[in-house]
C-alpha cells in the first residue's frame, strides 16, 4: 500500500464510508424533495378542481335567484375567488418548480 494511503486511512480511517453515506443521503434528499414537489402538485390540482366547483355551484345559484341583488353579489363572490384562487395557485406552481 502506498504511503499516501496509508497517510489518508490513518487520518480518517471511515473516508469511504462517510462519503458514500453522504452520497446516499443527498440522492435520499432529492427522493424526497421530488416527491413532496409530486404531492404539492397533486394537492393544488385537488385545490383547484374542488374550488371550480364550488364557484360553479355559486354561479348556478346567483342565476336560480329572483333576487337581483343576491345575483349581483353571488356572481361578484364567484369572480373574486376565482380571481384570487388563480392567483394564489399560480404563485404556488411557481415555487414548487
Amino acid at each position: 500500500m502506498p504511503a499516501s494511503t496509508k497517510a489518508n486511512d490513518a487520518a480518517n480511517p471511515f473516508g469511504a464510508s462517510i462519503d458514500e453515506t453522504a452520497e446516499r443521503i443527498r440522492a435520499l434528499n432529492e427522493k424526497v424533495l421530488e416527491a413532496a414537489k409530486q404531492t404539492g402538485k397533486i394537492s393544488l390540482d385537488a385545490y383547484e378542481k374542488t374550488l371550480t366547483s364550488l364557484v360553479e355551484f355559486e354561479e348556478k345559484v346567483a342565476d336560480a335567484s329572483q333576487l337581483d341583488w343576491v345575483s349581483a353579489l353571488a356572481k361578484a363572490h364567484a369572480s373574486f375567488l376565482t380571481e384570487v384562487s388563480s392567483a394564489y395557485t399560480s404563485a404556488a406552481r411557481e415555487a414548487i418548480k
